[in-house]
């Protein structure tokens, strides 16, 4: 059983930068794979970015390539989103996800993964 704890959302004007963080429990957190996703009201909840356990590989949504980056520490048990040039439409509940991995590719679907954050709120403001 792995606990993932979210931190770092917020109000950020447009054109500005949050960092999020993931901080797991559990002393495996190194053969975890991890990713972000998202969800704004009224819509489904989509994939942001993910991470393999290693940190070698990375996948970015189209709408976040540039702008976004997806971290991780093993060594202290966090995966971080570095959010940069905020939009309006970046606004959503944002999850961390994580699930063990045999081997190092990406997981990009919301089945792939068995655990989840509680969700922390991002808004992108006007």
């Amino acid at each position: 059983q792995v606990e993932l704890v979210e931190s770092g959302g917020g109000l950020v004007q447009a054109g500005g930068s949050l960092r999020l963080s993931c901080a797991a429990s559990g002393r495996t957190f190194g053969r975890y794979a991890m990713g972000w996703f998202r969800q704004a009201p009224g819509k489904e909840r989509d994939v942001v970015a993910a991470i393999t356990w290693s940190g070698d590989h990375t996948y970015y949504t189209d709408s976040a390539k540039g702008r976004f980056t997806i971290s991780r520490d093993n060594a202290k048990n966090t995966v971080y989103l570095q959010m940069n040039c905020l939009k309006p439409e970046d606004t959503a509940v944002y999850y961390c996800a994580a699930d063990v991995a045999f081997t190092r590719r990406i997981m990009t679907t919301m089945g792939e993964f068995r655990y989840w954050g509680q969700g922390n709120q991002v808004t992108g403001s006007s």
